[in-house]
């Protein structure tokens, strides 16, 4: 089965400090067959690590540690184009913060994968296990 990873999935696998980040390496470790990312998911890893005060981090070291975490995967984590425009949406969006978990959900789908997440309130995504 191949997952797209969602944005915070994905910090927390390639960042040891990340509060989930043991529960994600474990599952990726042992189930994590195929994964993916796109633009969005790497763009918001970059973002986040690099707006977070706390994480130390800017732009070049953050797209740096994604670099060195998708080389250290042996090819494991791969990169799917994004070509799914706003009519590819879900019908269960209702609300703006919906709208890119709802995104990645149909790109998902869309590459034959399914959404990876820690959000349990994402329908029809894969729920990394604890």
């Amino acid at each position: 089965m191949k997952f797209l990873l969602d944005v915070n999935t994905l910090i927390a696998l390639g960042f040891r400090e990340h509060v989930f980040h043991e529960r994600v390496a474990h599952w990726f470790s042992n189930e994590g067959e195929q994964c993916l990312t796109c633009s969005i998911t790497e763009l918001g890893f970059v973002r986040v690590l690099a707006q977070a005060p706390q994480y130390a981090l800017n732009v070049s070291d953050a797209r740096t540690l994604l670099y060195k975490l998708k080389v250290a995967s042996g090819g494991r984590i791969g990169f799917i184009s994004d070509g799914n425009d706003i009519q590819h949406l879900p019908a269960w969006i209702r609300f703006p913060l919906q709208l890119t978990d709802g995104h990645l959900s149909r790109l998902a789908a869309s590459n034959s994968a399914v959404l990876a997440t820690l959000d349990a309130k994402i329908p029809d995504a894969f729920l990394i296990p604890d």
